[in-house]
């Protein structure tokens, strides 16, 4: 285990009508056995009382800032613009509706070393908080990602189990929105360190009908889209995502640059060459998919006739 000397940690923690859970999730923070130095608190423009109960907080907290948005800005923009006012040295981010084990911001300072940044598997509880007896980690496979070449078509490192070295955020700012922040956040780190996963569960994932992003991965959010608007919104993200890679000189930059030329249309030879490149690296694409051997060659097979 590591032991970095310059410790201090912020935790950003993005509301929006948020007031059934936040007090007991704000608890669990400020109870750190790592105690943190900041505690970022940034509403989007809740109607309920989400910021009162912020507020009370930050009374009896003086490491607690609370910064209230006028106008709704979105999840991703909003998460942003706390890590935009942390000062510490380490950032973690919360969402409104978890409980953190004591020791995860501890655990996750000792292992995260040399490297941008580190998390944790997660276990799931139901809305009042009893646990559903299952992991993160057995929906997806949690592991680490050593090359932005895993996150081409996704990833399974969420946001509200990571810690991260501050100097992260200059590297991934602005944040877009055609991905997650926290998805964003990993890809930028492959560009330049390892992100480490901690085997160990050290966030109870509340899952409930509210959530901003659940474990449920059999919700289709691109059930609405045209067939032309999910290869547009697919061209757009792989643009990103290569240009992203290019501009830190990660060595892997000419593989995305070839998978982002064969997004480009659907003529035989982009089918064939995409097809190719999912198949060479498929093993990396997708670590975090429980696939089979077989399995991951027929998706490779897909990939001839869809972009994803």
């Amino acid at each position: 285990m590591h032991n970095p000397t310059n410790t201090s940690v912020a935790v950003v923690v993005a509301t929006y009508n948020g007031a059934t859970y936040l007090l007991a999730q704000l608890e669990s923070i400020a109870q750190q056995t790592h105690k943190p130095d900041q505690i970022i608190i940034v509403d989007d423009a809740s109607s309920d009382d989400t910021i009162s109960i912020a507020h009370a907080f930050a009374a009896q907290h003086p490491e607690v800032m609370v910064v209230q948005n006028e106008t709704r800005l979105g999840y991703i923009k909003n998460f942003e613009k706390g890590m935009l006012l942390a000062t510490a040295n380490y950032v973690a981010l919360s969402d409104q509706d978890d409980i953190w084990v004591p020791h995860k911001l501890k655990t996750l300072l000792a292992n995260i070393g040399d490297q941008m940044l580190a998390y944790s598997d997660s276990e799931l509880i139901d809305a009042n908080g009893q646990l559903l007896h299952q992991k993160m980690s057995s929906i997806k496979n949690q592991l680490a990602y050593h090359t932005p070449i895993m996150y081409a078509v996704g990833a399974w490192a969420p946001g509200h189990a990571m810690l991260f070295k501050k100097e992260l955020i200059d590297k991934a700012i602005p944040f877009p929105t055609l991905v997650t922040h926290d998805f964003w956040l990993g890809f930028v780190a492959t560009c330049y360190s390892t992100v480490v996963y901690v085997n160990e569960p050290l966030v109870h994932y509340r899952q409930h009908a509210q959530n901003a992003i659940g474990a449920d991965t059999t919700k289709n959010k691109k059930a609405s889209l045209t067939f032309t608007q999910k290869n547009e919104q697919a061209r757009a993200r792989m643009g990103l995502l290569y240009n992203k890679v290019k501009e830190t000189g990660h060595k892997h930059a000419v593989v995305f640059e070839k998978i982002n030329a064969s997004y480009s249309s659907f003529s035989l030879v982009n089918n064939f060459r995409r097809a190719k490149l999912f198949y060479t690296y498929r093993d990396l694409i997708l670590a975090y998919k429980k696939k089979s051997a077989l399995l991951k060659i027929l998706f490779a097979v897909k990939m001839f006739f869809k972009i994803d």
